[in-house]
């Protein structure tokens, strides 16, 4: 495809910080069409493509970077959607430098072709111009149950469409979508791309049901008696808590309430829509990853005046994507690292005022490979907070754990599943967060197309 014209990607147009952070509009603008075909040309075309390998649903990347550099947009979009039906979900929020992208030749002298870009690009082109549903294999008489309609609900019960089988997503909350509506703020994936790729997703014959709790509505073994399948895709969205003194306290959120509130129940909108959230002037958030660092750039949004990610470890070991990181720095969000808190402070009217913090120091890693951070000895101090937002990890709800003898649950309160998502239980498969904790969407949706194929093998012996 000729010399390669730059070592650096095309940059990509964003929202300035002073205007996106009185706003929840998408900060990342996308590219043009001119900006997608010259990065698109960038691409070596190796005859060894290591960015496939990197890719959790197996993307022919250089197929569909060809099609972009030829201008054939109509072609880049329909090899993608020969493993992915989120393109556009994909191309906002996949950690692609740490998948695709981290395999690519480019990488090594410059920086890496920008494959995320890209497939956000033929998308959202496609979704302009209509989305075109492909031919779907005769019909074979199979239903499958989906429980849940986060990336691997929808993955499987599209790719179970697309083979013909009849499909019904369950899903607990009154929005399909899971984490992509309720986790994601709309700055970061506007909930009107999750709507048109879940539309998507029904045009293939997926019928999904809301407000339908599994465990409570409707059992696990009542869908065995309906059902030739069943796939259990219901995340991790119980949060994690610090257990500190003073935890309780009003003015003081779990990740998962505070972004519910705002994303799936419009809290930004208020009096628009009634679920009003109260921020204060000074918002402490603790924890490192992506949802800190969400949670962090919404309450900003919302009128906090100062905002603080509080963190036991440096930022070395943020487990956040660069990417957020930096644009939160952009924004004005301060970083406490290698701080730990210990107590939550109170007012006389039970609001939190201060968070109580030790120091902390680096040691050997433990077992993730990251330094353990150990409190150094008469280092409390005290950071004033009116809001805190915990952000400190997730795990699945127990529900149907509790509530379906014979499943096989691990130690971390997951379901256990084989690579292909086959449980403990005839029929029934599982995959996602619900048997991996909490991880990526991408993730996600490679353990939903392994699903799919092993569901499909199964009900069509």
């Amino acid at each position: 495809m000729g010399k390669v014209s730059s070592l650096k990607k095309q940059p990509m147009p964003e929202q300035e910080p002073e205007k996106r952070i009185r706003n929840f509009d998408e900060v990342a603008l996308g590219y043009g069409a001119g900006q997608v075909v010259s990065e698109a040309k960038r691409c070596l075309q190796c005859a060894k493509p290591g960015c496939v390998q990197g890719c959790p649903v197996g993307i022919d990347i250089p197929a569909f970077v060809k099609c972009i550099a030829e201008e054939n947009f109509d072609g880049a979009i329909e090899v993608i959607k020969k493993k992915n039906n989120l393109p556009a979900i994909c191309g906002r929020v996949c950690p692609y430098e740490d998948q695709c992208e981290k395999f690519c030749v480019l990488g090594k002298k410059g920086e890496p072709v920008g494959i995320g870009r890209l497939e956000r690009f033929v998308a959202d082109d496609e979704r302009k111009k209509g989305m075109r549903v492909p031919e779907k294999a005769n019909a074979s008489s199979k239903k499958v149950a989906i429980v849940g309609s986060g990336p691997a609900g929808l993955t499987v019960a599209a790719d179970l469409a697309k083979l013909g089988h009849d499909v019904i997503i369950y899903e607990a909350l009154h929005k399909p979508g899971g984490v992509l509506v309720y986790g994601i703020p709309e700055f970061r994936l506007p909930k009107e791309i999750v709507g048109a790729e879940i539309e998507y997703v029904k045009q293939l014959g997926v019928v999904i049901q809301t407000d339908v709790v599994i465990g409570k509505t409707i059992t696990i073994d009542e869908l065995r008696g309906e059902f030739d399948a069943i796939f259990i895709g219901t995340g991790a969205g119980l949060p994690h808590f610090m257990n500190i003194p003073g935890e309780n306290l009003c003015g003081i959120y779990s990740s998962n309430e505070f972004l519910i509130r705002t994303n799936l129940m419009r809290a930004y909108k208020f009096p628009e829509y009634d679920t009003p959230i109260k921020v204060g002037k000074k918002v402490a958030v603790v924890g490192a990853g992506n949802v800190a660092m969400d949670s962090a750039r919404v309450a900003l949004r919302l009128g906090a005046k100062d905002v603080f990610i509080v963190y036991r470890r440096s930022e070395k070991e943020m487990p956040a994507r660069a990417e957020e990181i930096a644009h939160a720095k952009e924004e004005g969000i301060m970083f406490k690292v290698l701080t730990n808190p210990i107590r939550m402070v109170g007012d006389e009217n039970g609001w939190v005022k201060k968070l109580e913090c030790v120091r902390m120091k680096l040691g050997e890693s433990d077992k993730t490979g990251r330094r353990r951070p150990i409190p150094i000895k008469g280092s409390k101090f005290a950071l004033d907070a009116d809001t805190v937002v915990v952000a400190i990890g997730q795990k699945p709800n127990p529900l149907i754990a509790k509530t379906t003898k014979g499943l096989r649950i691990t130690e971390q309160g997951t379901i256990w599943a084989d690579k292909n998502g086959k449980t403990s239980m005839e029929g029934i498969f599982a995959g996602g967060d619900i048997t991996t904790g909490t991880a990526t969407v991408i993730e996600a949706m490679g353990a939903g197309k392994r699903a799919a194929m092993a569901i499909h093998e199964y009900i069509s012996q």
